[in-house]
């Protein structure tokens, strides 16, 4: 079977759970003997392009977005092109706000949705063209149904392929815009979801969410758990390490950065609390510049910046170094989210979470027995849920065993990739 995915990039300047999601199967299901390509959009997944290889960066963020705004660069020489997507220029869009923004890019958003009657038709044709030219997949999988636009064209050029779609947070980008387009948005999916033989749902809870956003069948939907491999992560005993608490995804206002700060000033007034500090990672973006300085200048005024630490690096090993340092770990996303692989990555190295009862955090907890969840996503209820954690040594320790063994035995990446697999399967008949 030779899958094809097709995967947006987020060039590794933030903590990209999607990016990470996709490669994660992709290397799985390559271990376990299965062809698969994956093709890059906008930007490269990882900051080192590891992932790129010979493989072009197909709609490039620069030039789809100045297509978009200046119909002028829809009839630039090829030579325009090439220079607006070279690794150079593609690095310096993965640092800019635009990337990662969805206000004011709603018209860009419709047109993406439109596919062969968007702007970026040409750039849909030279895809697929390329596709033809050197791929014969027999599944096509796309990373999310903000990428619906691509579905009608692929089911003409490749009929014999089954397609697919994840779905996972498109309502964190949605509805985020302007209210004159967002229903506009989500029955655009609506009619582009004709084309795909089935939905892939990260969780029970998102499953639900998109049916109803969507609007579309839901014997095409299924659930598939995101996976990690657990042999890559290693333990440190929580009594091996100091009292840290981590949070590691985007510094952004959505993912509650802002109250993971709050909630560790809230705990430092406590003296019991006197020697735990705070690591923080994940990186940003260049909207999120006045978040973090703003963080700073209170962590400052609280005279705890010496026990606050932004870990630098987020990729590979310095993710595992971070998970070393670390007795728990909390991003108190403000509205949930669909899954969360940093919780995955988190409880195969041992460290429990602390989240809100939001979103899917619930189910995942649950399931896992990794953690513990919280009502009221607030400063002090963090605060309260985290002074209790590391008041109590045992239950710590028991945390951490039952988040490896959660992880090994609920959300072992080898174990999803095969469901994956028979789902994949299952629409053959």
């Amino acid at each position: 079977m030779h899958i094809l995915q097709i995967i947006p990039g987020s060039g590794g300047s933030f903590y990209c759970g999607n990016c990470l999601r996709d490669d994660k199967f992709h290397n799985a299901m390559k271990a376990q003997g299965h062809e698969v390509t994956k093709i890059p959009m906008y930007l490269p997944l990882f900051s080192d392009e590891h992932d790129l290889n010979d493989m072009p960066v197909f709609y490039g963020a620069i030039s789809i977005y100045l297509k978009q705004l200046y119909p002028i660069f829809r009839h630039a020489p090829a030579w325009i092109d090439r220079l607006l997507n070279s690794r150079p220029m593609l690095k310096f869009a993965a640092s800019m706000a635009g990337s990662t923004n969805a206000k004011g890019l709603e018209e860009m958003t419709v047109s993406m949705l439109m596919g062969e009657e968007g702007a970026q038709k040409e750039e849909l044709n030279r895809m697929v063209s390329w596709m033809a030219e050197y791929l014969k997949p027999d599944v096509i999988h796309l990373s999310n149904a903000l990428l619906l636009g691509l579905a009608p064209k692929l089911r003409e050029e490749f009929p014999n392929a089954r397609l697919f779609c994840s779905l996972q947070d498109e309502d964190v980008w949605v509805d985020a815009m302007k209210d004159s387009f967002r229903d506009k948005i989500w029955n655009l999916m609506s009619t582009k979801s004709e084309s795909i033989d089935g939905f892939i749902g990260v969780s029970d809870y998102y499953s639900k969410v998109s049916i109803q956003k969507i609007k579309m069948d839901a014997d095409k939907v299924f659930t598939n758990h995101l996976g990690v491999d657990p042999d890559e992560y290693h333990i440190t005993k929580p009594e091996e390490k100091v009292r840290n608490i981590g949070y590691i995804s985007r510094m952004c206002e959505a993912n509650g950065f802002d109250i993971m700060i709050d909630a560790f000033i809230e705990l430092k007034r406590d003296a019991d609390f006197e020697d735990v500090n705070l690591i923080l990672t994940g990186g940003s973006t260049g909207d999120d510049k006045p978040l973090l300085k703003k963080v700073k200048q209170k962590l400052q005024h609280a005279s705890l910046s010496r026990q606050v630490e932004f870990h630098e690096d987020f990729d590979g090993e310095g993710r595992h170094d971070f998970f070393k340092k670390v007795q728990m770990i909390s991003v108190p996303v403000r509205n949930g989210e669909a899954f969360g692989l940093y919780l995955l990555e988190s409880m195969a190295s041992g460290v429990p979470v602390v989240q809100p009862a939001l979103g899917a955090f619930p189910e995942i907890v649950e399931k896992s027995k990794g953690g513990m969840v919280y009502d009221n996503n607030s400063p002090e209820e963090l605060a309260r849920a985290l002074k209790n954690l590391l008041k109590d040594e045992e239950k710590l320790k028991d945390l951490s065993i039952k988040a490896r063994a959660g992880v090994e035995k609920y959300f072992n990446i080898y174990t999803q990739a095969d469901n994956l697999i028979e789902i994949y399967r299952k629409s053959e008949n």
